[in-house]
């Protein structure tokens, strides 16, 4: 048994006596007597883990005999006669692998964590709901005509998934349900609803309105609005703009000014709460969720067919967000890549004709606005246009896993959307993800079917409105092509997002949306190549009007366009290595500086010496390298330098402004007596290579002090960078910590805070006269901790390893020395 298998066998164990007394339950675990039952408890579950040889089942509705045959990657390749079959295969053996995982995440959609797991996800459901995610997907069912395609994907889909738990045996029960003392539910379509807005909300909420006002109340309106700008000065588009290098665009950056005092008092009157948890935002840590993705025509390829490369970063975890599934219907289907446990379809993949991928886009499509309400309380009416209008309310029961209420709370809505009460202030929120109409799941369908790049992105437009992803798709024709769809809404006045609105005003709200044609894209641009890495998607000087702020840092979009237009023809091999290389856009800006601002200082030995270090490194995150823990150490105090204005509040209790990302520090570089630099708690005016040198002899001095001298080998990268991977639960010993990887902050494979986020599935697509694919992701098919296939991929997934992704088009396709599990689906009989 693998070394990681026992590990995880030894932990089921031992959760199952600790944290107990005698036989009693505490708190949401079940007592201990039903976990050590030889039968059905902790044993059971171990040995259960692995997939029989042979193995049947029925599904009700099913119209025809599915073969599925899992390979030696544990990949199940279903065969079924029509799509509809398909779909309910796929959701029996996604069931079969991750029902705790479907269950948990459309849970989390709905708001009904506390079923599960107790009083303790209460505050988690509360803001679910309070953000309008349930009701959305209510209000889709409810609206929904069952004729259509959508509707029926998504029945057929948990149709399968309840087959397979209905026919679940005691000793079968996934080990956390035996750990929480719950049983599976039954879920529905409106469960897959649920599933698209968790989507949403990890990809497309934003609490821009909310940084504004910290800032502004903190610096003033002027600066606030110039350091968090709608425009990216570092300009590296995803729709190409003809340049042959980044530019950068001069920005007036006013100096620090009085506090705003309107954004002063609202966030008095807000009571200095974090606002952005009382509204139901998820609090963005220093993990960005960002991806890379990028396509290579013909003419810049070494093979001379078109490229494709995706690897979307967003949290690690054990088992891994997404699962890895072919599906073949003959005349109809043959589509293979990952789904998300909980929705039908291939959400990235591939067919015979065509390769897509996604990033995400990182829009501003969530606005904010201040109500005036009837009764500052428990209001029945808000203000609008003069005029008195009802709310509408909905009483939200939070139930715990026997059915008992813990509490009760009563919602309301205006004609935007939820609206929440933040002290003395009451605030509503409108955004694109409860304005869909449940057709964004029909498009993985389209795409599967579609045979050309364009047809597929025009597919995908469609219906797909939230969350908005740069859409990149290439063909066996050598079309490359990408399209950030998505609904972009358009705002009256100056048309920003970012700033608090008057709800008491329907000249506040959208004016409408982006037409297709207005998004950004490309399709076979002379470049030969495209690439997108969440930058901002169009060049501010071809599209100025108002898209989203704050933009992602352009330092991976930078390193991937200098590989790409230094490279003359390019192979799947160089695409496979991008994906983890470790040269830093990032550190090719600040690095210079800093060496700079250390020979030019005073001879202090440790900024002299920190200077020698930073000067000899080749700026590459690898793993054995010895300084990058010093640039990074040297950023931190950088950043905590030049923004004190912004970190440090005045006064015990006033509010702290949010902190600009680092480029908008690199653009500073260019102004070295600018106010900023100036530290508001000294006697003396600080200039750009004061700050410099003082942050990086602070960050030397401090490394040395904690852990050692440069050379002594304690700063290895690789003992202080690592990847960790959580399992869903946050057990530690069924996670896995501690994983070293080659990549830091900024680099195409981005790591930062405590590694909790990074590639959660690489691809690349050769899209030949037999279309070749390579591809991974942390983690295993499985969600057994016990099983083989629990983590198998981590190992390759480290080292930046593919392995190939097999497409039989029949069952005997597959060589039997490539076979390991045998199921076969039945109609269940009348």
């Amino acid at each position: 048994m693998p070394r990681s298998r026992l590990g995880s066998v030894g932990a089921l164990l031992l959760l199952g006596v600790a944290g107990y007394v005698g036989a009693r339950p505490i708190g949401p675990l079940p007592a201990l007597g039903p976990l050590l039952d030889p039968a059905n408890g902790l044993w059971a579950s171990v040995r259960t883990a692995e997939l029989p040889p042979i193995a049947a089942g029925t599904i009700p509705g099913l119209q025809g005999e599915v073969s599925i045959t899992y390979d030696d990657r544990g990949v199940p390749h279903i065969f079924a006669t029509n799509t509809l079959d398909a779909y309910r295969a796929l959701g029996y053996v996604v069931a079969r692998d991750r029902l705790f995982q479907i269950d948990l995440q459309t849970r989390a959609g709905g708001g009904t964590l506390t079923e599960l797991v107790g009083e303790r996800a209460l505050p988690l459901d509360q803001s679910t709901r309070a953000l309008g995610m349930p009701r959305a997907a209510e209000q889709r069912v409810l609206g929904a005509d069952t004729t259509t395609h959508t509707w029926r994907m998504a029945a057929a889909y948990t149709d399968g998934v309840n087959a397979w738990t209905r026919g679940l045996a005691a000793r079968d029960m996934p080990v956390e349900y035996k750990l929480l003392g719950r049983e599976p539910r039954l879920i529905g379509p409106v469960d897959v609803m649920h599933m698209m807005n968790r989507m949403g909300y990890t990809l497309s909420s934003s609490e821009d309105e909310l940084r504004h006002l910290r800032a502004a109340a903190r610096i003033g309106s002027a600066a606030a609005l110039a350091l968090f700008t709608p425009h990216s000065p570092i300009v590296e588009p995803i729709q190409p703009n003809g340049q042959k290098a980044p530019r950068r665009d001069p920005i007036t950056l006013p100096a620090p000014g009085a506090p705003d005092s309107t954004a002063l008092a609202l966030l008095n009157a807000l009571g200095d709460a974090n606002v952005q948890v009382a509204l139901g935002l998820p609090e963005r840590g220093p993990d960005a969720v960002g991806s890379n993705n990028w396509a290579v025509a013909p003419s810049k390829s070494a093979t001379g067919h078109a490229l494709l490369a995706g690897d979307p970063h967003l949290e690690l975890t054990l088992p891994s967000i997404w699962y890895e599934a072919h599906l073949v219907v003959p005349d109809s289907l043959d589509v293979s890549g990952v789904t998300i446990p909980g929705l039908p379809g291939i959400v990235i993949g591939f067919t015979r004709d065509v390769a897509w991928t996604f990033t995400n886009v990182g829009a501003d499509v969530m606005d904010f606005y201040l109500e005036e309400v009837d009764d500052p309380i428990s209001p029945t009416q808000y203000r609008l246009d003069g005029e008195w209008q009802r709310l509408e309310r909905r009483v939200e029961r939070y139930l715990d896993g026997n059915g008992d209420l813990l509490v009760e709370d009563t919602l309301r809505f205006t004609h935007r959307g939820p609206l929440r009460r933040i002290n003395d202030r009451w605030i509503s929120h409108r955004w694109t993800v409860l304005e869909g109409d449940g057709r964004e799941i029909e498009v993985f369908d389209r795409a599967a079917r579609a045979t050309s790049a364009k047809q597929l992105l025009d597919g995908l437009a469609a219906h797909f409105l939230a969350p908005a992803q740069n859409m990149l798709a290439a063909d066996r024709q050598g079309v490359i092509a990408i399209r950030s769809t998505g609904r972009y809404p358009i705002r009256p006045d100056s048309g920003r997002g970012d700033v608090l609105r008057d709800g008491s005003t329907r000249r506040s709200d959208w004016l409408g949306d982006w037409a297709v044609s207005e998004y950004p894209q490309s399709f076979s641009p002379a470049q030969g190549y495209l690439a997108s890495a969440n930058q901002q998607p169009m060049d501010p000087r071809v599209e100025p009007r108002y898209m989203g702020t704050d933009w992602e840092r352009p330092w991976r979009a930078i390193r991937i366009n200098e590989l790409m237009r230094s490279t003359d023809l390019a192979t799947v091999n160089d695409l496979r290595e991008w994906q983890t290389e470790p040269r830093s856009a990032r550190a090719d800006a600040f690095v210079p500086a800093f060496v700079q601002a250390a020979r030019t200082g005073p001879p202090k030995p440790s900024l002299v010496r920190g200077g020698q270090l930073l000067a000899d490194w080749d700026r590459r995150y690898t793993r054995d390298n010895q300084r990058a823990l010093l640039f990074e150490a040297a950023m931190s105090e950088l950043s905590r330098r030049l923004w004190d204005e912004l970190r440090d509040a005045p006064e015990p209790g006033s509010p702290s402004g949010p902190i600009p990302t680092d480029m908008m520090t690199a653009m500073l570089l260019d102004s070295p007596t600018s106010p900023w630099w100036d530290e508001v708690g000294t006697n003396t005016i600080e200039t750009r290579d004061d700050i410099l040198a003082d942050a990086l002899a602070a960050a030397y001095d401090d490394l040395v002090a904690r852990i050692g001298e440069p050379d002594s080998g304690a700063w290895v990268w690789s003992s202080h960078r690592t990847a960790t991977i959580n399992h869903l639960l946050r057990i530690p010993s069924l996670g896995r910590s501690g994983v070293a990887m080659q990549g830091g902050n900024g680099t195409l494979n981005p790591s930062t805070g405590a590694g909790t986020h990074g590639a959660s599935w690489r691809m690349v697509v050769e899209l030949g006269d037999e279309v070749r694919t390579l591809a991974t992701y942390p983690g295993g098919q499985s969600g057994h901790p016990a099983s083989v296939r629990y983590d198998d991929r981590l190992r390759s997934w480290r080292e930046g390893l593919l392995d190939t992704v097999r497409t039989p088009r029949t069952q005997a396709e597959l060589p039997f020395a490539q076979r390991r599990a045998q199921l076969t689906l039945t109609p269940e009989a009348r």
